[in-house]
């Protein structure tokens, strides 16, 4: 883009780090500024701290072309021609946001940034967040948005496992606090965005972010309801919601253990803070995907039950902490959820997730002697396992699915899934 050279990007974590990248191969130079010091290591020494396909290659070829460095120090990243912010804007106990993390990010950014500077909030945010943070800038700064500075907000729209692919192939918006901010924006990330362009005001942009996540939040929440229904009715609801999409306006989503991840649990919460008014279905919808987790424990205590194995006595093996297969994000993972809910009432909780260290060093491992085996991730090494040589090593074969992962139940084992009423 004309103007700009020099990039830094504020938060090196899942988004920043896969921008930061995609920018520097592009031919900017970036810097990338991270308050952990582990972190801003792996990254200079070309090692990635995050897993997703491709990005250690494309983070070697950042980092040897000179285009791409990290920092711990705000001074680094002074004067630069443009500031991406993605950091993260975590809920509270009470389900409010949190912003104290990007207005930390604003505040270093209005110290170290210059006159016609670009300003990118790629975070998730509440409505009207990016034009505050635009009145702050100004007050730290006596800079004028829109004319001294210039603020968008441009939220990233990307899945684990797919990002850098979809960093390019995905469509874009670009909301700005004038229309010049978000003309500019737009002409950076044509760098290497190949996907369509919309140009939109920050509010109107904040709000598309949140209502393409609480779309799909409700959507799950209907399955999941459809889900609750099958057990009643006896009947397997995987097999009921793929003849049902099979009509051309209909596409139900997917039931499961529950929703995780850094957008779908909190997008709701952050759409609805602002406003006046909560219309309900909104929040009856994230109540639903949230109660998920007890309806797994719900599952396992039955069988429990059905087989005379006391819950104080029970070893259960849990596999996959990640909120989603192939990935090591547990941010807001219901396999964790699930972990809290059932570890006060069983004797013993193993975990194995290949991508999340800390856990068992094997299947076979976690599921040693133990009484039920919970799959609380959809990992495709699951989706493989030899379960007659599990049995083996279990001491009672209780299987609960929470993630749709076994087509048909092993012989020998109790079998318990979510949706899965036939059984």
């Amino acid at each position: 883009m004309d103007g700009v050279n020099e990039i830094a990007v504020i938060g090196l974590g899942y988004i920043g780090l896969p921008t930061a990248i995609m920018f520097a191969n592009a031919g900017f130079k970036v810097t990338g500024y991270e308050i952990r010091e582990e972190v801003v290591k792996k990254i200079n020494s070309g090692e990635a701290h995050i897993v997703e396909p491709e990005i250690d290659e494309l983070l070697q070829k950042a980092v040897e072309s000179g285009n791409l460095r990290a920092t711990t120090n705000p001074d680094d990243i002074k004067g630069k021609d443009a500031y991406i912010i993605c950091v993260q804007t975590p809920l509270r106990e009470d389900k409010t946001p949190d912003l104290s993390y990007l207005e930390s990010a604003v505040r270093i950014v209005a110290k170290a940034m210059k006159p016609g500077s670009l300003v990118v909030i790629e975070s998730t945010v509440p409505p009207l967040t990016t034009v505050r943070m635009a009145e702050l800038i100004e007050e730290l700064t006596g800079l004028k948005a829109g004319k001294d500075f210039y603020m968008v907000h441009a939220p990233e729209r990307v899945m684990p496992g797919r990002i850098f692919k979809e960093l390019v192939y995905n469509s874009r918006i670009f909301g700005g606090i004038t229309p010049e901010s978000a003309e500019m924006a737009e002409r950076l990330y044509r760098s290497f965005v190949k996907g369509q362009t919309f140009k939109t005001s920050s509010t109107v942009s904040e709000v598309v972010k949140l209502m393409e996540n609480t779309f799909r939040d409700v959507n799950i929440a209907l399955a999941n309801e459809f889900a609750f229904l099958a057990h009643q009715y006896g009947i397997n609801v995987f097999e009921a919601i793929e003849l049902a999409n099979t009509h051309p306006r209909v596409k139900i989503h997917t039931p499961g253990i529950g929703v995780g991840g850094h957008c779908l649990p909190k997008d709701s919460h952050l759409l609805l803070w602002p406003a006046k008014e909560d219309f309900g279905l909104i929040k009856l919808a994230r109540e639903i995907n949230d109660s998920m987790p007890l309806f797994t424990k719900d599952l396992l205590f039955s069988a429990l039950k059905e087989l005379n194995v006391p819950p104080e006595d029970a070893v259960i093996a849990v596999l996959g902490l990640a909120y989603k297969g192939d990935s090591d994000d547990t941010r807001n993972s219901p396999a964790l959820a699930f972990v809290g809910e059932i570890e006060e009432d069983v004797k013993e909780v193993r975990t194995y997730d290949p991508f999340v260290p800390g856990t068992s060093g094997s299947v076979e491992e976690a599921v040693e002697n133990a009484d039920a085996v919970v799959i609380a991730t959809d990992h495709s090494e699951f989706k493989n396992i030899d379960w007659e040589h599990l049995g083996r090593l279990m001491r009672t074969r209780i299987l609960i699915d929470g993630r749709h992962v076994v087509e048909n139940p092993p012989r020998g084992f109790l079998f318990k899934g979510v949706g899965r009423g036939e059984y």
